[in-house]
């Protein structure tokens, strides 16, 4: 793989193919041309990210009802909610973002346990990032595009063989 996002590496000694398109979870390569069972694998990832932010749901109000039965007090209640609710908020903000521009990996290693707290708003994020297009589909087609026209681009300057080329006097 190569520096580049949307780019892999050829082999020493084989004719250059060009960039090929960078697989996206549960999606593979076939956001590129649409193909092979990509309508229902975003069905699919629709309908999953929501089974598992409803089953997400449930386990948290399991949690707010051993809340209720240790007899904590309305004050740490209010302030469990609050935060799941701040973070899942905050979490799908910075998932949503994360679909049309690559994340800084140093902010996203410090954001990693807000995010963890919030994983329900992630899943919120993919579920309606899957009902236009595969989550992270924009990003990876401008980027393999971009990777393509500058091949095409590189190839158009290198024709020819350049022993025969004749030399400015």
């Amino acid at each position: 793989m190569s520096d580049e996002p949307g780019t892999q590496d050829t082999p020493a000694g084989s004719p250059s193919i060009g960039p090929r398109p960078e697989p996206i979870r549960f999606f593979g390569t076939t956001w590129v041309d649409h193909g092979n069972g990509y309508a229902l694998r975003r069905v699919g990832a629709a309908v999953g990210s929501l089974a598992a932010a409803v089953a997400s749901c449930l386990i948290l109000r399991f949690a707010y009802e051993g809340l209720q039965i240790a007899d904590t007090g309305s004050f740490v209640t209010v302030l469990v909610i609050a935060m799941f609710a701040i973070c899942s908020a905050l979490t799908f903000r910075n998932t949503w973002d994360s679909f049309g521009s690559r994340p800084d990996p140093d902010r996203q290693a410090s954001l990693r346990g807000l995010l963890a707290i919030g994983f329900v708003g992630s899943l919120l994020a993919y579920f309606f990032r899957s009902l236009a297009e595969a989550p992270g589909e924009k990003l990876h087609r401008e980027e393999y595009e971009a990777a393509r026209k500058e091949h095409e681009q590189r190839g158009a300057r290198r024709t020819g063989n350049p022993s025969k080329k004749k030399r400015r006097r």
